[in-house]
């Protein structure tokens, strides 16, 4: 595969003359720079899309999931170039970049074999009538995906998008250019011209897009990029889906072995480096075990920090933010017991930090870090964590530890979140897909629920007419095609659109 670093659309694309410039994060080295689409080249490529929407519409469910896999094969075979690129431009370490190109592919096949199940209902009416509904692809869909998981992220997007017959113009982050770039090359070839367009650019460029005539914007990211997007699709009348960030709790309860529970914490939070929408970022841990789960959890902290197993921050401008916050939670009286400095030297590195004696009025506490900082507030009792909790004006996840079948259906109940993760940070059977709350976001963002969202739905009444309405024509009616006929070239095309058979 040949990556380049100009916009990838299969149309030109007239540039802005701005550009995408990528820093190693490691060593804070230039890397590249990648033109930046301009006014021009994103109107042309949302043209694009509308002239191939209804060609594409048109194509059989079947064909569009064999499609698919023909795309998640050569995902596949570009996986270690893929997560290269990752890995160079997001400080991602190269094993776990690898592991988000797997489960990109995973996806991919997933909506491939779903896609073509994706059905309407019947409908009771009158025995003498046909009722039922029929989902339609709403047209084209603009996708604005991130940097912390790009491709797997994408390909969720991107394969419910596509399988259920809209056409796409993603948008991948600016911070990994030209990785989204390499994806839309590799996928691209697998679908007619114009049914998947990639344009780069920053925040002009995304807003550009929502603000176009689209019918449906998926949005992966920050809350308040999130929201502006919702706003500017109010006057465009596009659907929203949005999975936008999030201030994730975790409460540990007094019966859970607090070495246990700080595992648990120190992956929800340091995972990634924190960069995970639902990481463990406020800890409410009740008083019976607080102590032996802070220093436990400082203990994790700094076997992490020793043994140079936190990966750097995408950039030192992430990096600037999160250190921010922990600055002003020190000013206010917490304690870092472990980390809470930027380290001497190159890169966007932070170390894992535990921070003591958190409240509420730190913006640890209420506002989303994006690092890899766990801030822990001690409380009396189960209820007053839960409370706590409850808090905020995100929600997106929310993580409960306890042995107590009461305080797991009380949270359950109570917590006002998409996902509730009882005594496991990370982790859920396939096919699970929730709706975030408030800040964080609107809609199904994953899962089978997700072809819904790129859907309309219409309902049809067919009924047979009277007698006396009926016009009878002079002559004879064509012949019916045999159903085996009709099979055999159904066949052919599948065939043939994998490639099977081809010299």
């Amino acid at each position: 595969m040949h990556t380049t670093t100009t916009p990838t659309t299969s149309v030109d694309q007239p540039l802005n003359g701005s550009g995408l410039t990528i820093s190693d994060p490691r060593t804070g080295e230039y890397l590249w720079s990648v033109p930046e689409a301009g006014p021009e080249a994103v109107t042309h490529a949302v043209e694009v899309a509308r002239s191939a929407a209804v060609s594409w519409a048109a194509v059989a469910p079947g064909e569009r999931g064999a499609a698919l896999r023909t795309a998640a094969r050569a995902l596949d075979a570009a996986a270690q170039e893929l997560a290269g690129l990752n890995s160079s431009e997001t400080g991602r370490p190269l094993e776990e970049a690898l592991a988000g190109i797997q489960a990109g592919v995973s996806t991919l096949e997933q909506y491939a074999e779903v896609g073509p199940l994706h059905r309407g209902h019947s409908l009771l009416g009158n025995r003498s009538a046909s009722d039922y509904t029929v989902a339609e692809p709403r047209g084209v869909a603009v996708l604005l995906t991130p940097w912390n998981d790009p491709v797997a992220v994408a390909c969720g997007l991107i394969g419910a998008a596509l399988v259920t017959g809209n056409t796409v113009v993603h948008k991948p982050s600016e911070r990994c250019p030209r990785l989204g770039e390499a994806l839309g090359e590799v996928l691209a070839p697998a679908f007619p011209p114009g049914v998947l367009l990639t344009v780069s650019g920053a925040a002009g460029v995304g807003a550009l897009l929502a603000q176009s005539a689209v019918d449906v914007i998926a949005h992966v990211g920050a809350s308040a990029s999130g929201e502006r997007i919702a706003r500017a699709a109010v006057q465009t009348g596009a659907h929203v889906i949005r999975e936008n960030g999030g201030n994730d709790p975790l409460v540990v309860d007094r019966d859970v072995d607090p070495g246990w529970a700080a595992e648990q914490a120190a992956v929800g939070a340091f995972s990634n480096s924190g960069q995970i929408c639902t990481s463990v970022e406020r800890i409410y841990v009740h008083e019976a075990v607080a102590a032996e789960f802070c220093a436990a959890l400082e203990a994790e902290a700094a076997l992490r920090n020793s043994n140079g197993t936190v990966a750097p921050l995408v950039d030192t401008k992430l990096r600037d933010v999160v250190h921010a916050q922990v600055s002003e939670a020190l000013k206010l009286g917490a304690r870092a017991v472990e980390g809470g400095g930027v380290p001497e030297g190159p890169g966007a590195f932070y170390p894992a930090t535990v921070l003591l004696g958190c409240t509420d009025a730190m913006q640890v506490m209420t506002e989303e870090t994006f690092g890899p900082v766990a801030a822990v507030r001690v409380v009396r009792s189960f209820d007053e964590g839960l409370q706590l909790a409850r808090s905020g004006r995100y929600g997106l996840a929310a993580t409960v530890l306890t042995g107590s079948v009461a305080h797991v259906q009380q949270a359950i109940a109570a917590l006002p979140v998409g996902t509730v993760k009882i005594n496991e940070v990370f982790g859920g059977a396939p096919g699970g897909s929730a709706q975030p709350r408030g800040a964080s976001g609107e809609g199904f963002g994953y899962g089978p629920e997700l072809l819904d969202e790129f859907t309309r739905v219409k309902v049809v009444h067919v009924a047979a007419p009277p007698p006396f309405a009926l016009h009878l024509p002079d002559e004879p009616l064509p012949e019916p095609v045999p159903a085996e006929q009709v099979l055999a070239e159904q066949v052919q095309r599948e065939r043939e659109l994998s490639g099977e058979g081809q010299p």
